[in-house]
């Protein structure tokens, strides 16, 4: 039990002073080359102007690199690849131990996390250095969400084929058994959590909320016994702990699209990884867990639905965060208040998702 606490925390732990370590050369490339939007402002992705997020958030998107997502993304890979480095160079050392890097459960994962970053990388370069219009200057929403889709289906087609997995856990029933429907429903899954990467927005919001996030898996795939995942889960918390210092107001950069799209996509991963493979409920539970970015995505559907079909706006403008905003809470206030509930749903969905 301590040994496995200490390949969990440890690791962890290095990913986050791997995290700080990087991250001034990163900042000092970054700034130098000015990856940032050449032009304030942004559109929806239906061409509408957003007069009262260019109010609240224009003078801050000029001037402040976008990519910062890379501190999570190399933390977790030079981490991951350095234990197991080191423990083969020694293996009758104790480093062996703590190398997490396993087919049976993390090679899914840590590989949908870095496709997922460098697709989200090559739309964040685009935009940079495009022509500084939110849709115009990087990939299209359409295009990204058939890249996403790509990943999962291969994701999906492993889980199926090759650990021969067709069921959804559920309380007190078990493992239902869907057949062939476990493939629609997984890139359904994906597609779904990758859209509450609108979540990324207000500086620390989405870092406090993705740290939290993994580290309830963490504790799900530790109770499960599936101590290599819930080491990568730990790493990528520990790495996210490392972007958030130098995202907390005033940041120094934005996660952006290299950040979300890696971390959003392997977070199915992880919950399907908790789910009947480990004999739990990691995929209902997702919705718990992940409640704020349910509630994100939730209010940009609710909004566009109620202009379309009644010609109102429920929110003053969406996502959810940015309704708060705009009614005059301080940025910080919104942040913390996302952190605190992001802390309570992830111990219910703890809890639920060890249930049964």
């Amino acid at each position: 039990m301590i040994l496995n606490a200490v390949k969990i925390l440890l690791p962890a732990a290095v990913a986050f002073f791997v995290g700080i370590g990087i991250t001034p050369a990163l900042t000092h490339f970054l700034y130098k080359y000015k990856f940032w939007k050449k032009k304030a402002g942004k559109k929806t992705f239906d061409g509408e102007e957003t007069p009262i997020f260019n109010s609240l958030h224009a003078g801050r998107e000029v001037g402040i690199p976008k990519m910062g997502g890379l501190v999570i993304l190399a933390s977790v890979a030079i981490t991951t690849f350095l234990l197991w480095a080191i423990g083969s160079i020694w293996p009758q050392s104790v480093f062996p131990k703590l190398d997490f890097l396993s087919r049976d459960q993390t090679w899914l994962p840590l590989f949908t996390l870095i496709a997922g970053g460098l697709i989200g990388l090559i739309d964040d370069f685009l935009e940079v250095k495009g022509s500084g219009d939110y849709i115009a200057g990087g990939l299209s929403l359409r295009k990204r969400l058939i890249l996403v889709a790509a990943i999962a289906l291969g994701a999906a087609a492993w889980f199926y084929l090759k650990l021969d997995v067709a069921a959804i856990g559920v309380p007190f029933l078990g493992d239902v058994n869907i057949g062939l429907f476990f493939i629609p429903f997984f890139i359904l899954t994906v597609i779904g959590i990758y859209s509450g990467g609108v979540i990324d927005g207000i500086d620390g919001l989405a870092g406090g909320i993705f740290a939290t996030i993994f580290g309830a898996y963490s504790i799900i795939a530790f109770a499960q016994e599936q101590i290599n995942l819930a080491a990568f889960s730990a790493v990528v918390a520990g790495g996210i702990l490392a972007f958030l210092w130098f995202n907390i107001p005033p940041a120094r950069f934005y996660m952006s699209e290299t950040g979300t799209m890696g971390l959003t996509i392997a977070l199915a991963i992880v919950a399907f990884m908790t789910d009947s493979v480990g004999e739990g409920h990691g995929v209902l539970a997702l919705p718990i867990i992940a409640a704020p970015l349910v509630l994100t995505t939730a209010s940009d559907i609710i909004q566009v639905t109620a202009k379309k079909i009644f010609g109102k706006k429920v929110f003053v403008i969406a996502p959810l965060h940015h309704h708060f905003e705009a009614k005059g809470w301080p940025s910080y206030k919104v942040v913390m208040r996302y952190w605190v509930l992001g802390i309570i749903f992830a111990v219910l969905g703890v809890v639920f998702a060890l249930i049964g």
